[in-house]
């Protein structure tokens, strides 16, 4: 089963809805059933050996399908640059203890062999309620709000990515954009990354990050990317993801601009980045791009396709 997608818009008001904090972190759907825990990505990746403190999500329920997402707070606030680390690969109980996850779960789909996605959101959320989480350390309920426009201004006033409001009566529909309208505080889009340049210094690092969005002409460049690029650990992953994708010729369905194309090293556009900016320009480049993580969640159907350019843009 994919996830329920939500729409980007603006806060909605009037009777009928409810109001969540839109985490930072990784959505997920926890699968118990026959006593194995399986933990699966917006993409249906399977990242259950990432994730070792939820191996006991059956003491919740011997049969049981959650939705939620699985966050770790760095200075008070959920940090989606801290998750990235853990995300790649399978982690030790040990390194999983040294810096543990908490998932978040806002939804109930199946327990107990029934399905629950064509009972109302406030039944489904009743039923979830009622659950005993108390056995599982990392498991937490994510907590439900009546007034949305007090959640917004709360989630912005504490650096926290935003609200997602969601229709009481509706249903969850699996895969597809329903009831559900996300508000965000930071403007953060996922993009392919289609090359990389070196540091002049030293070869071995990446210095920047040559992303894009899908367009009606083919992929559509979005920006040169040199911030959040530094850390070692951010290294290793770029390195891990993008070594043997190499290709010849950019994956572009446009000419690129020779200052941020020259030296660029190109690579086949399968792996997601998350990018915090400031905007769009008139051409439909990122205004003060920065890489914040890769998106192992997202496949590269599931991204949205790039801005329309004004007149006179490119």
């Amino acid at each position: 089963m994919q996830p329920m997608l939500a729409t980007p818009g603006a806060l909605p008001t009037g009777p009928g809805w409810v109001f969540e904090v839109k985490w930072d972190g990784m959505r997920l759907l926890a699968d118990v059933r026959d006593g194995a825990v399986r933990l699966h990505t917006r993409s249906g990746r399977d990242v259950t050996g990432s994730f070792p403190e939820l191996a006991g999500l059956d003491a919740v329920a011997p049969d049981l399908l959650l939705d939620g997402e699985v966050v770790i707070v760095d200075r008070g606030v959920p940090s989606f640059a801290a998750l990235a680390e853990r995300i790649h690969g399978t982690v030790s109980a040990a390194r999983a203890a040294a810096r543990p996850v908490t998932f978040m779960t806002f939804d109930v789909l199946r327990l107990y062999g029934v399905d629950l996605t064509a009972r109302p959101l406030l039944e489904r959320r009743a039923t979830l309620e009622r659950l005993d989480l108390s056995g599982v350390p990392a498991l937490s309920l994510s907590p439900s709000y009546t007034d949305g426009a007090a959640l917004l201004t709360a989630t912005a006033e504490q650096g926290m990515e935003g609200v997602v409001a969601k229709r009481a009566d509706g249903p969850y529909t699996p895969g597809r954009r329903g009831a559900w309208i996300e508000v965000t505080h930071r403007t953060s889009t996922p993009c392919l990354i289609a090359g990389r340049r070196a540091e002049r210094s030293t070869a071995s690092r990446i210095a920047a990050l040559l992303v894009g969005l899908p367009g009606p002409g083919g992929l559509r460049f979005a920006g040169r990317v040199t911030a959040g690029l530094s850390g070692d650990a951010v290294q290793r992953v770029l390195h891990s993801a993008l070594d043997g994708l190499t290709r010849i010729a950019p994956p572009f369905g446009e000419d690129i601009p020779r200052v941020d194309s020259a030296g660029a090293q190109w690579c086949e556009p399968v792996v997601v980045a998350e990018i915090a900016h400031a905007g769009w320009s008139d051409d439909g480049r990122m205004l003060r791009p920065e890489f914040r993580g890769l998106r192992d969640d997202l496949a590269p159907g599931d991204l949205d396709p790039a801005p329309v350019t004004r007149p006179g843009g490119g």
